[in-house]
C-alpha cells in the first residue's frame, strides 16, 4: 500500500541528490534510510531505484512516484497548516443571522474592517432567520446572531454590543413632527409602517401600543429600510426604528425621529454565539470590533 511516508522519502532523496543528506532532512541515520527504502520496494513490489556506484537513479516506476509526490505533497502540507489555522481560530466562514432589519448598515461597518483584519475568514450573513436566528444558532446553521431580543439558553452566550432607542419616525411636515414624545393615542389614527414581523416581536406593540391599550389605525409591512423611510417621507405613514438610523437619514430624506412616550424605549444589539465557540479567535475578534462600532 503506498503511504505518505513512501512520496516523502522518494522527494527528499531527489531533492537532497544523496542519501546522507536526505538521511539529515529526514531526521534518520544514514542506515535507517536504506532500510526504509528497501521496505517500500518490497511493500510496492517493483524497484524503485537503481545503483549506479553510490548514487540512487529513479526507475520508470520512481519517477511517476516522484511526480506523484510532488503533486499531492504540498497540497497535503498546505491542507495541514489549513487545518492547524482552523484548530488556532486563525481561519473558517462567520455565519452571521440577522434578527435586526435596521442593523444591516451597522453591520456593513463592522464587516468592511473585520476582512482586512482576518483575511483567511470569510463572512456570509444570513437574513432569512429573521426572528428564528436562535434555532439557527442551535442547529449550527449559522455562528453568530445579531439580536436585540436575546433568548437565554443553555449554551448560548450573549454579548451587548451598544445601547440605542427606539423612536417614531415622522416626516418633517407631519403634525407630531414638532413634539418631543408622542402618547400612544395619539397614533390611533396613524398608519404604521414595519418590517414584516409578528406583532409580539414588535417593540412598539409590546412596550407602547399594547400596554395602553391602543394601536394604530393601519398596519403595513415593508422589508427594505431605505423604501420604509421613503413611505414616511412622503407622509403615507409614521415607524419605528433606532435612533442613530433615523440620524443617518435624516438630512437627506425629510425625516425626524420623536419619542415613544415621555420616558422613551431602550434597546441593546446583542451578538449571540454558542459556548463551545467562545475561545474561536476570529469569531471573538469580530465581537470585539463590533463593540468599537457603537452607533
Amino acid at each position: 500500500m503506498l503511504e505518505r511516508i513512501h512520496l516523502t522519502v522518494i522527494r527528499e532523496v531527489d531533492r537532497q541528490g544523496s542519501l546522507t543528506a536526505a538521511a539529515d532532512v529526514l531526521c534518520l541515520t544514514q542506515s535507517a534510510l536504506s532500510h526504509t527504502i528497501k521496505k517500500i520496494e518490497a511493500q510496492l513490489g517493483t524497484p524503485i531505484w537503481t545503483r549506479e556506484g553510490r548514487s540512487l537513479r529513479l526507475t520508470q516506476a520512481g519517477h511517476y512516484l516522484l511526480v506523484l509526490a510532488n503533486r499531492l505533497l504540498p497540497q497535503l502540507e498546505h491542507a495541514e497548516q489549513i487545518m492547524q489555522q482552523y484548530a488556532l481560530g486563525q481561519r473558517g466562514t462567520l455565519r452571521i443571522g440577522m434578527e435586526c432589519h435596521p442593523c444591516y448598515q451597522w453591520l456593513l461597518k463592522v464587516v468592511a474592517p473585520y476582512l482586512t483584519s482576518w483575511p483567511d475568514v470569510d463572512v456570509d450573513v444570513k437574513q432569512k432567520f429573521q426572528f428564528g436566528g436562535i434555532k439557527a444558532l442551535l442547529g449550527y446553521e449559522i455562528d453568530l446572531l445579531v439580536t436585540p431580543d436575546p433568548l437565554y439558553q443553555p449554551g448560548l452566550l450573549f454579548e451587548p454590543v451598544f445601547d440605542y432607542e427606539q423612536v417614531l419616525v415622522v416626516s418633517q411636515t407631519h403634525h407630531l413632527a414638532a413634539l418631543t414624545f408622542v402618547t400612544p393615542q395619539q397614533l390611533a389614527e396613524e398608519t404604521l409602517i414595519t418590517y414584516p414581523v409578528a406583532i409580539e416581536r414588535l417593540d412598539i406593540y409590546q412596550q407602547f401600543f399594547l400596554p395602553a391599550n391602543c394601536t394604530p389605525k393601519q398596519h403595513k409591512t415593508i422589508e427594505t429600510t431605505d423604501i420604509m423611510l421613503q413611505m414616511v417621507a412622503s407622509g403615507r405613514g409614521v415607524a419605528a426604528l433606532p435612533r442613530w438610523l433615523v440620524a443617518e437619514y435624516a438630512d437627506k430624506m425629510g425625516i425626524r425621529p420623536v419619542r415613544l412616550g415621555q420616558d422613551g424605549i431602550a434597546k441593546q444589539i446583542f451578538l449571540g454565539v454558542r459556548e463551545t465557540d467562545g475561545d474561536i479567535n476570529y469569531l471573538k475578534a469580530f465581537v470585539e470590533l463590533a463593540r468599537q462600532h457603537k452607533q
